[in-house]
């Protein structure tokens, strides 16, 4: 089953501009979002000849760069490796998959550039948690490579992925655009369609479950066996030489963090609290865990700003952080069994807060947009901040109907909150305006500029 994904268009961006093209593409990102698959499709529809290495599946490649980084040296070895395959100026691609399983490939990278004959693209899942041996380390120079990230599918692609046309999605789009009602019929089905994306999210292999067999039973046990497979990748890939002991103590610290995520999320504090997995612990002692996640792929952070103004990088506080999953189905599957079937019927209990603000970091950060959240000590909380149309947004995401006290206090006080320009509602209900606040259904969340 294929699917169509929208980061094909940043491969054709780089196939088309003097600029990049002048750089090996590099593909970023979780394991099983279907990297593999778009860039063969691509490097097929887009190359007369397509030299394929997986250096996960075919680790005999590996010895085709245990050598001087020399290109015709380089190309010897692997068509002697790889009977058939023609290296043609011009009309060839070289796809590496999985380059992050050895550090000879990447640093060629830099020798094939300079050399020019051959476009390359590279994908790796892992890319930034392994490092380089020691004969290859710094052997990849600073713009030798133009990286994309690869995200698991959005909500539009999960439509695409069922059938709905373009042109119903454009209709939705239009309507966010023009700030009207989207008809009661669309509305009702959109409605449906995205507890479904909440409950399956955008793993291509659990989106195609979906799809064939409409079992939520299915979805979720496919759900949990890539849980379990990003697991074993935490002690696998913390053992980078293969030979050594991994490190017990960074490991545990790994599965603590995610196996607290959804109790985490659930809870009213506003930030990520070390104390609820260890009680002795400090956000110092587990930072190298968290941000072993966050590279992995598996989790986002969301910080916690000082102040509502320009430029919200700049106002973030890096010891006050939220964070999600990458993927919203992630988080379905980390709770009770039957949490699906509460999801659909919109009875969504004590979760409903966390899982409807999963939603929105699932759709933002599928955007490639950082997560922002704003909380005083006062009690002043913000869902989240964003740069709607380059100003400061407040954004909150609401279940079913709910107060926005916070809210509307912040837009009241414009002296003191001067690049606060409106706020953003998304809830349950179709679009509306009033009083500063633009309303939208949550389904309209991968919109969100």
């Amino acid at each position: 089953m294929e699917f169509e994904r929208k980061i094909i268009h940043e491969f054709e961006s780089w196939k088309t501009s003097l600029q990049t093209k002048r750089k090996a593409l590099v593909v970023k990102g979780l394991r099983q979002i279907g990297k593999s698959y778009i860039v063969d499709k691509f490097a097929k529809e887009n190359y007369e000849n397509v030299v394929r290495i997986d250096f996960k599946k075919e680790p005999r490649m590996k010895a085709c760069f245990d050598i001087d980084l020399v290109v015709d040296a380089l190309i010897t070895n692997i068509s002697a490796n790889k009977p058939g395959v023609l290296f043609v100026p011009g009309k060839t691609v070289i796809v590496m998959d999985e380059i992050q399983e050895c550090s000879a490939a990447r640093a060629s990278l830099k020798s094939f550039m300079e050399d020019g004959r051959f476009d390359i693209i590279a994908t790796g899942s892992l890319l930034g948690l392994r490092g380089y041996n020691s004969k290859y380390s710094g052997g990849v120079a600073v713009g030798a490579e133009h990286t994309v990230y690869m995200k698991p599918m959005d909500f539009e692609e999960f439509l695409w992925a069922k059938g709905i046309s373009k042109q119903t999605v454009d209709y939705v789009r239009n309507c966010f655009r023009q700030k009207v009602p989207v008809s009661d019929a669309v509305h009702q089905v959109f409605t449906r369609y995205f507890r479904e994306y909440i409950c399956v999210g955008g793993l291509p292999e659990v989106v195609k479950k979906f799809i064939q067999t409409s079992d939520m039973n299915q979805v979720r046990m496919e759900q949990k066996d890539l849980i379990e497979g990003y697991k074993d990748d935490f002690a696998k890939h913390l053992n980078e030489k293969e030979q050594e002991e991994i490190d017990h103590v960074l490991f545990a610290q790994i599965n603590k963090v995610f196996d607290s995520l959804p109790s985490q999320l659930a809870k009213e504090n506003k930030k990520f609290m070390v104390s609820k997995i260890d009680k002795r612990g400090t956000l110092e002692k587990y930072a190298s865990a968290i941000q072993w996640l966050v590279g992995y792929g598996l989790v986002e952070r969301c910080y916690n700003l000082s102040n509502l103004e320009f430029p919200l990088e700049g106002n973030k506080n890096p010891d006050v952080f939220k964070l999600y999953f990458s993927d919203v189905g992630l988080l379905i599957a980390s709770l009770d069994e039957g949490t699906a079937g509460h999801v659909l019927s919109g009875d969504l209990g004590i979760y409903k807060g966390a899982i409807y603000e999963e939603s929105f970091a699932d759709a933002y950060t599928k955007n490639q947009k950082k997560l922002y959240y704003y909380a005083k000590e006062s009690g002043l909380e913000i869902d989240f901040i964003t740069q709607s149309y380059g100003e400061v947004t407040l954004l909150e995401v609401k279940a079913k109907d709910g107060r926005t006290k916070a809210a509307s206090e912040i837009l009241k006080n414009r002296e003191k909150y001067k690049d606060v320009k409106g706020m953003i509602r998304l809830k349950e209900s179709n679009v509306g305006t009033a009083n500063q606040i633009e309303t939208y259904p949550t389904y309209m969340s991968f919109l969100v500029p």
